[in-house]
């Protein structure tokens, strides 16, 4: 994976070829470990939309290999009064970020990281040694 940020607490990592079954694989593996967490029916739905669209772009434009983690930080212990949130990062070989536009009406593509600004509470990119990542949190319940 490309620049890791997070390491204690709960994770779920793949990589995918950049291959067309790419994304469905991937919404499959999101699905069964948040399943497994018990944040399937919190925050499932949107966790596999942002995914996929992310997937999706990856797939659009590199031609490496896409991963995909989940994190869940340990915020036991933290004074600072971490919250408590869903990490989710989709890396490709592509060192270029990506570009939000604005898609029109017609548009068929180009929604993607206007979604995803829309429904994570924070969202971002960082370059790595061999690519970038783009990132994003949800909140979870309690």
């Amino acid at each position: 994976m490309v620049g890791v940020i997070y390491t204690d607490g709960d994770c779920a990592e793949w990589t995918f070829p950049a291959e067309p079954d790419a994304v469905r694989n991937a919404r499959h593996a999101v699905r069964d470990a948040l399943g497994a967490w018990g944040l399937l029916d919190t925050v499932g739905d949107v966790t596999v939309l942002l995914v996929s669209e992310l997937v999706t772009n990856s797939l659009r434009y590199a031609s490496g290999p896409i991963g995909v983690r989940l994190v869940r930080p340990d915020t036991d212990g933290d004074p600072a009064g971490a919250r408590a949130v869903l990490v989710v990062e989709v890396s490709d070989p592509l060192p270029d970020p990506p570009l939000t536009r604005v898609a029109d009406a017609d548009d068929e593509g180009g929604r993607g990281l206007q979604l995803v600004a829309r429904s994570a509470q924070r969202w971002g990119t960082r370059r790595g040694r061999t690519g970038k990542t783009v990132w994003f949190e949800l909140a979870l319940p309690g």
